[in-house]
């Protein structure tokens, strides 16, 4: 992204939409006092982040035992009430389905489902707006930025299993993976929301742009939880915000009582922000805090440099819900990204006039 002298003032920066993540799939309830359980209880919870300021909302679906739920028949229930009690919400699966173990007991693993499986999310009824999607199989150890005290009282925190099961888990995402479920996606009128952590990821993704494998707009999210994903050093996510398109859509998640910080660098920055109890639990050090306190949090961050809150409208205006692009040309220019190299042509590639006028 290229920053003017003027892209600092929040006048000229897109409104923040604050994506809530309320349903966190890794704890079980108990862990945290906002862990909904009953179908009602997720509904409520979601109908709570709107009213708090969040836009987006980042669904997983808990079976009444406590663990999460592998059932479509549970999304689709989930989906056609979400649809009736937060009309205006951009409603985003994560697209692991459920990487939450299914029982605590001894030997339990936390692991991706199977590509089939998460396949089906695209077939989702009513549909969603976003699915997540993971790009390059990586390590996704959560537990290795947590300090003791993240943990404290916590399923996580008084199972060793659970603990090692979460240490050693694995995200599943390679090429026979994500080129499927791209396709599928867009022939359902499902956008991708890349979950991204590196420039290898974000490389990835531009070869598949290039390519006109993905041809829409790019929306994602920067995951700053370590143990195989991006940390906390602020440089690195600041050069991944430099190496962005654009034309992109750019949000910051991070992890525990580092979500704060992260995400007001974010805000500052003209970014937007992802919270809520699937990231973090905590406010200060040994203070418990709700996704709606987080949500609200964001609000006073952003109010108090002076950048406005998106409302769902604007938000899917930012986010270009419903949008697909014919090609790998057009892709490039919406997001002002400069063109494919054309054969015998040297040096540097250039916007052509004509391409200008689309970003």
């Amino acid at each position: 992204m290229h920053f003017h002298d003027d892209s600092l003032y929040p006048e000229n920066q897109e409104k923040l939409v604050i994506q809530a993540a309320p349903y966190g799939p890794e704890w079980l309830p108990g862990d945290a006092e906002d862990i909904p359980l009953t179908m009602d209880e997720h509904v409520q919870a979601a109908v709570d982040c709107y009213n708090a300021g969040a836009t987006v909302l980042h669904i997983h679906v808990r079976e009444l035992d406590g663990h999460g739920s592998k059932r479509m028949s549970m999304f689709n229930e989930l989906m056609g009430r979400l649809r009736q009690a937060v009309p205006d919400m951009v409603l985003q699966i994560g697209g692991s389905i459920s990487f939450a173990p299914e029982s605590d007991e001894d030997g339990a693993q936390a692991k991706w489902l199977s590509y089939d499986t998460r396949h089906l999310l695209a077939e989702v009824d009513p549909k969603p707006d976003q699915v997540t999607i993971a790009i390059n199989t990586s390590q996704m150890n959560i537990v290795e930025l947590f300090d003791d005290e993240d943990i404290e009282g916590t399923s996580i925190g008084a199972s060793p299993a659970l603990h090692t099961a979460y240490r050693n888990m694995v995200v599943e995402a390679g090429p026979d993976f994500y080129l499927e479920h791209l396709k599928r996606l867009q022939a359902n009128g499902i956008q991708a929301h890349f979950q991204l952590a590196t420039l290898a990821q974000l490389e990835t993704v531009e070869r598949l742009i290039r390519k006109g494998i993905y041809t829409g707009p790019l929306t994602l999210n920067y995951v700053a939880i370590g143990g195989g994903f991006a940390g906390r050093h602020p440089a690195d996510l600041v050069e991944f915000i430099r190496r962005v398109p654009d034309g992109a859509t750019l949000t910051i998640e991070a992890s525990m009582r580092a979500v704060a910080p992260m995400c007001a660098v974010g805000i500052a920055l003209g970014q937007h922000v992802r919270v809520g109890n699937e990231d973090n639990l905590w406010a200060r050090k040994g203070e418990r805090m709700t996704t709606v306190r987080q949500i609200e949090q964001m609000v006073k961050i952003s109010e108090g440099l002076g950048r406005d809150i998106a409302t769902g409208r604007e938000a899917r205006e930012i986010y270009h819900i419903g949008e697909y692009y014919a090609d790998a040309d057009e892709t490039l220019a919406r997001l002002g990204m400069v063109p494919n190299r054309r054969p015998g042509q040297r040096g540097f590639m250039l916007r052509p006039e004509g391409d200008r006028a689309l970003v």
